[in-house]
């Protein structure tokens, strides 16, 4: 009996022993399988999250846009007296007309001059410097009755504007742009000053620093312009706009380049600071609408949409009328710049061409 009774106890023991097993390996198989059905719906949550926020973010943009293209579908009148007040203002802080463009008059010889987009020590105007300056303004003593600043965003594709543009007295157009013929008909081809961000003859002509008649070819379908250059933003900058003035000078070409005055970029963004944009640096296209308001009766703006969707047609926009090519670096502001823009649309000063024309 005593056997039969520990022979129980033994048996009682193991499928105690047993059972607590089972047990355990069926709560850890559940603890690991709630584990990962959490994770799951925490992926799926987060998913869903960002496919929320993107939709959000479409959302407030196409709000945006509609905003924008409700205060831009008023019509449109110049309002003289405003202009000439924001006109008054703008020459009393920047003085573009005498100031944007760095002359023997406004910066002499011995003298230093400052960077404006970084702390560096200030480059001193030796005499060979000095001859690279013409020796007055290049804007004559007049203003111009029309100007138009062309800049290049999407919405100028297909947009037929090419001979409204042709038709101002002055043209302006930003970094380098296309435009022969195959672009012609939307953009025109007339050209009286184009900006060059030395960055686009690094990329474009190796930095001049080999063959340099492509770019001096590259310059015929503009005709005769000014050719600016922010020479005195950025240290870098200074040594290819140099090799770009004297490529031009050993090629004869009728191109005129010139240098932006870093104290006139400087001031300009003071100038917009205080009407409330904020931004690291301004946009090209912003620097020569406004110095185009100091020099120009009426001026009207084309290809300045910031947007990837169309301001009517809501279709897609490529980034460029020739290209779909995304800046690098977030440097700008565009939205917020065109909102100041077309903030001075609404008040007649300036006109902001949207759509086909």
């Amino acid at each position: 009996r005593r056997g039969m009774r520990k022979a129980l106890l033994m048996l009682l023991f193991s499928l105690t022993l047993c059972l607590v097993i089972v047990g355990i390996m069926v709560t850890s198989l559940w603890s690991t399988l709630s584990n990962r059905s959490e994770a799951a719906r925490g992926a799926l949550k987060l998913v869903a999250g960002k496919q929320a926020a993107t939709q959000c973010k479409e959302c407030r943009e196409k709000a945006n846009i509609d905003k924008l293209a409700q205060v831009h579908s008023q019509t449109w009148r110049k309002q003289e007296s405003r202009l000439q007040t924001f006109r008054a203002q703008l020459n009393m802080k920047c003085q573009g007309f005498s100031r944007a463009i760095i002359t023997q008059a406004n910066t002499l010889l011995g003298s230093k001059v400052t960077y404006d987009g970084e702390r560096r020590k200030p480059v001193e105007v030796t005499p060979k410097l000095y001859s690279t300056f013409p020796k007055e303004h290049p804007f004559g003593n007049v203003s111009f009755q029309s100007c138009a600043v062309v800049g290049n965003g999407g919405i100028l594709a297909n947009s037929s504007c090419g001979e409204e543009i042709d038709g101002a007295q002055f043209v302006i157009r930003c970094n380098l742009p296309p435009v022969d013929r195959k672009y012609q008909d939307d953009v025109g081809n007339k050209t009286d000053l184009v900006t060059a961000n030395p960055s686009i003859l690094l990329e474009r002509f190796e930095g001049l620093m080999e063959l340099r008649r492509p770019f001096v070819e590259s310059l015929g379908d503009y005709g005769q312009p000014m050719l600016a250059l922010p020479a005195f933003s950025y240290g870098h900058n200074t040594p290819v706009s140099l090799r770009a003035v004297y490529t031009l000078q050993d090629f004869n070409s009728p191109v005129r380049a010139v240098f932006l005055n870093p104290e006139y970029l400087q001031n300009l963004a003071r100038f917009w600071k205080a009407h409330g944009l904020r931004t690291v640096r301004l946009s090209t296209g912003l620097i020569v609408a406004s110095l185009a308001l100091e020099l120009c009766a009426s001026v009207t703006l084309y290809g300045f949409w910031p947007f990837s969707l169309h301001p009517f047609s809501k279709q897609h926009l490529t980034n460029h009328y020739y290209d779909d090519q995304q800046s690098k670096k977030s440097f700008h502001a565009m939205p917020a710049e065109f909102e100041q823009l077309l903030r001075l649309h609404s008040q007649g000063v300036i006109r902001v061409h949207l759509g086909s024309c």
